[in-house]
């Protein structure tokens, strides 16, 4: 087992499609956060400005099976290789990475966020 290197508690996790390779997101996990990652094979998360545990999925249904975790070299980011069902992205996109730095959409709407989360603009 590796010796994973959490900065002030955290770990940032690349999240990238198992099959077609699109990174879908970027985000942090703390210790409690991987191990229930490999314990249940989904994907769980430590939100920085909620300051809790969430599981991808809980609110949207927008699970991530996660099918391998890989390593950086360093042991300080992880990357989750995924079975992604519908968006990643909490705004309805597909992955978090769909505008160019000019503010181009050149990804995929996959949800309403209006219709799929309690609160607008989540």
């Amino acid at each position: 087992m590796l010796s994973l290197k959490f900065a002030d508690g955290l770990i940032p996790v690349i999240v990238q499609d198992a099959q077609s390779r699109d990174v879908l997101m970027m985000a942090y996990a703390n210790n409690e956060a991987v191990r229930l990652t490999q314990e249940t094979g989904f994907a769980h998360y430590y939100s920085r400005s909620r300051k809790k545990l969430w599981k991808k999925g809980e609110e949207s249904g927008h699970f991530q099976k996660v099918l391998r975790i890989l390593a950086d070299c360093d042991e300080d980011c992880l990357i989750y290789e995924v079975e992604q069902t519908g968006a990643a992205c909490h705004t309805g996109y597909r992955t978090c990475f769909y505008r160019t730095l000019d503010g181009d959409v050149v990804g995929t709407k996959v949800f309403d966020p209006e219709k799929v989360y309690k609160k607008p603009g989540h």
